[in-house]
């Protein structure tokens, strides 16, 4: 049962909501404008605030819905957190779209929700507060991932290993962002 749903959380994950929804605006593919990736920021920047909200939605549910799925089957907590993170590999690594996947962060905010709200609510407010001051997406997104970790262990120690792994999945899908930052050529809102 467990290899399964980390199979179908792979593909459910491998949905790109950008590009899918791109498509049936009849926009520009989100991969080949603005920063290039096919994440709720970048649509928001090439096709406005309804489809960067509907990407969002998408891309959250993607890693809520597995899961709620394998919670709802009786999988401990470990086995939840690996199946969550089954589901950000294939949005960051999406069969369907060449392996040229977003960052995951969304995807992995699903995935925290479904382990444990107040991990998620803690990434949300860490998203938030840091995005309301630096106006940066990416530095947002570095900085809500890993501090949710010290409180999810704690709470939910099974779920420690596999949400280590998405923290650095994260930070390595941000590497240009980091190197951006650090040099002052990091995009602003």
């Amino acid at each position: 049962m467990f290899w399964l749903l980390a199979v179908l959380a792979y593909l459910l994950g491998s949905l790109s909501f950008a590009i899918l929804l791109s498509r049936l605006a009849g926009g520009p593919d989100p991969r080949a404008a603005g920063s290039g990736n096919p994440g709720a920021t970048n649509m928001l920047r090439v096709a406005g605030k309804k489809l960067a909200i509907l990407t969002l939605l998408g891309d959250l549910l993607k890693g809520l819905v597995p899961v709620l799925i394998a919670a709802l089957l009786g999988l401990g907590i470990q086995q939840q957190a690996w199946i969550g993170l089954a589901a950000v590999v294939g949005h960051l690594y999406p069969l369907y779209f060449r392996f040229r996947g977003g960052k995951g962060v969304a995807t992995a905010a699903g995935m925290l929700l479904g382990l444990y709200p107040p991990a998620a609510l803690l990434a949300v407010c860490a998203w938030l507060l840091t995005f309301v001051l630096t106006r940066t997406s990416s530095l947002a997104a570095l900085i809500a991932t890993p501090l949710t970790l010290p409180l999810l262990a704690w709470q939910q120690p099974g779920a420690l290993l596999p949400t280590t792994l998405l923290t650095g999945l994260i930070v390595w899908r941000h590497r240009r962002n980091l190197s951006d930052l650090f040099a002052g050529r990091e995009r602003h809102f």
